[in-house]
């Protein structure tokens, strides 16, 4: 599967932001999808992740609250509502799937390039 990530840009801390990741490929219902983030300097982190069909969904703490996954196997795209984004928000943001659930997890099958988030204070 292939994924191309798109929506990210420079807001104020308090806007929010909709990330789509529009899956190429066959068979997109049958992966497991995740958004994960990179600052720079620091690690690779999960976000959300949600399964196959969009029953089960798991969040880091840190966005709990604020961030909503999301999927649209029709059309192929996974989504991340991104609500009161704060400075420290900021960061390369990257749709994943991976064929197996699995919750806080950094291991993916598949990447896409990634879409930066600059949130200003």
């Amino acid at each position: 599967v292939q994924l191309q990530a798109s929506g990210g840009g420079l807001v104020q801390a308090g806007a929010c932001l909709r990330l789509s990741c529009a899956a190429s490929g066959r068979s997109f219902s049958s992966y497991n999808m995740g958004w994960l983030r990179q600052a720079p300097g620091k690690e690779r982190e999960i976000v959300a992740s949600i399964n196959w069909s969009g029953g089960s969904t798991d969040y880091a703490d840190f966005v709990k609250g604020r961030f909503t996954i999301s999927r649209d196997n029709a059309k192929n795209t996974v989504y991340l509502q991104m609500n009161s984004l704060k400075p420290e928000d900021t960061a390369v943001y990257y749709c994943a799937a991976r064929t197996r659930w699995v919750r806080a997890s950094v291991e993916y099958d598949y990447w896409g390039q990634g879409t930066e988030v600059t949130v200003s204070s």
